[in-house]
C-alpha cells in the first residue's frame, strides 16, 4: 500500500474502490484541513508551473475556492471581491512590469 497522507477531492476514495482499490482515509479537523489546503495549493501550483495546462489551472481554482469557503467566504463573495479589486487596480493583460518606484 503506498502512502500520500495529502488533502483528496471527495469522490477519489469512491472511484478507488469502484476501481478494486481501497482506500484508508480520515476526515481532518477544523484545525488540520486549511493547513491541508495550504499544501494541495502549493501541490496544484508545482502541476501548473510542469504541465502548464487548463486542468491544473481548474485545480488551483477548485483550491481557493476550498480555501475562502474554509475562512467563511463564499464563492461568490470572494468573486465580489475578485471583482472590485480588479475595477480598481486592473489585472495583468496589458503585461506591465514595474522596474522601479520613485
Amino acid at each position: 500500500m503506498k502512502t500520500y497522507n495529502k488533502l483528496i477531492r471527495d469522490k477519489i476514495p469512491e472511484i478507488i474502490e469502484n476501481k478494486g482499490g481501497k482506500a484508508d482515509i480520515r476526515v481532518l479537523s477544523d484545525e488540520e484541513y486549511p493547513i491541508y489546503l495550504e499544501a494541495k495549493l502549493d501541490e496544484e501550483v508545482g502541476e501548473y508551473h510542469r504541465d502548464k495546462n487548463a486542468e491544473e489551472l481548474a485545480d488551483i481554482l477548485e483550491v481557493v475556492f476550498a480555501l475562502a469557503e474554509a475562512d467563511g467566504v463564499t464563492r461568490q463573495e470572494l468573486m465580489d471581491v475578485y471583482q472590485k479589486k480588479h475595477d480598481v487596480r486592473g489585472g495583468f493583460r496589458d503585461r506591465v512590469l514595474l522596474i522601479s518606484k520613485e
